[in-house]
């Protein structure tokens, strides 16, 4: 199939891209002038130089596909970034894709949201019915974004399905190798209790989640959550990624969140008129106050969706990764 692919640049995009080609479709991909496109080149891939808020640029685009992945989206927050470029990628942007796939009639659009729209889950674990509940400008705008999706697909009449991943990690992913980092160095603090509830997906389970969502009839017009077998708390996600690492799970503890959420936002506002990323940042922080525990049995029952790496399995892949790649 003629395949479209937004943000196969980024960690989950490479991934599928990868999985696309593997299967023998003919893969285009939307890249900024400015990505790292070596990967998608020695894959094969076209690319499509330009930016997804390019109305004109991705309606010429699109028009020849057959499918369309839209994995694109702005997610940093912290600094440096202002808020109008999260609407103006992750909705606007959205809506240029969805509208452009719309009119050239594509077989099936495949939206990749966040289960970050749903925020904290004050009653887990979360299934795709849970209220929205967003938090921060990711969460906020990535929330307009999915209610766009499923506006075109329920209204307007394109074939779609919005996929909501957990925590997303495994080897590429730099995301959680701060908390990888601190750990086995013996600097990690916990913030609180460590009581709260997090929920991973290893990257070759979501992919195959994502292309479940892009081949099963039942699934247009659905959203899906997709996630690891199981969730745990913050303090057995830690003794677990401690003895993957063979270093002692850490002692060390701050009873009070609130100091350091505050802290957080003061280094926002410090590194914010100097554009840079700030070390620590409120979002950062949120892992050790919120809930993010789902439940997959949907996925489980209609797209015969089973997560095949356990939570163990995908840190030790990961941690190796690090390693081999001078992290750690």
């Amino acid at each position: 199939m003629e395949i479209f692919v937004t943000g196969g640049t980024g960690f989950t995009g490479s991934y599928l891209v990868s999985r696309l080609v593997k299967e023998g479709n003919e893969v285009t991909v939307l890249a900024r002038k400015s990505s790292n496109t070596e990967k998608l080149k020695k894959l094969g891939v076209n690319l499509v130089l330009g930016d997804i808020t390019d109305k004109n640029l991705v309606n010429s685009a699109v028009k020849d596909m057959d499918m369309v992945y839209h994995l694109a989206a702005v997610w940093r927050e912290g600094g440096g970034i202002p808020k109008r470029v999260f609407w103006d990628v992750n909705v606007n942007g959205t809506k240029n894709i969805l509208e452009a796939s719309l009119h050239a009639n594509i077989e099936r659009f495949i939206h990749c949201s966040t289960c970050g729209v749903l925020g904290h889950i004050a009653n887990p674990p979360a299934d795709e019915t849970y209220p929205y509940n967003p938090g921060d400008i990711y969460q906020k705008t990535k929330c307009e974004g999915e209610k766009l999706a499923l506006e075109y697909f329920h209204k307007k009449g394109l074939a779609g399905v919005v996929v909501r991943p957990t925590g997303i990690y495994g080897p590429g992913d730099l995301r959680f190798l701060k908390l990888f980092k601190s750990i086995n160095d013996g600097k990690f603090i916990m913030v609180g209790k460590g009581d709260v509830l997090y929920h991973l997906t290893y990257i070759d389970d979501l992919i195959e989640g994502i292309m479940l969502c892009g081949k099963r009839k039942n699934a247009i017009g659905q959203t899906y959550i997709i996630g690891g077998d199981k969730y745990v708390s913050l303090n057995e996600l830690v003794a677990l990624i401690a003895k993957v690492l063979n270093v002692p799970v850490p002692q060390k503890h701050f009873p009070f969140f609130w100091p350091v959420w505050t802290a957080a936002l003061a280094c926002e506002i410090v590194c914010k008129p100097f554009g840079i990323n700030p070390p620590v940042f409120r979002r950062r922080v949120d892992i050790f106050r919120k809930n993010r525990a789902f439940d997959i049995s949907k996925a489980r029952k209609e797209l015969g969706y089973e997560p095949k790496v356990s939570l163990e399995e995908g840190i030790k892949e990961t941690a190796e990764w690090y390693k081999k790649e001078g992290y750690l």
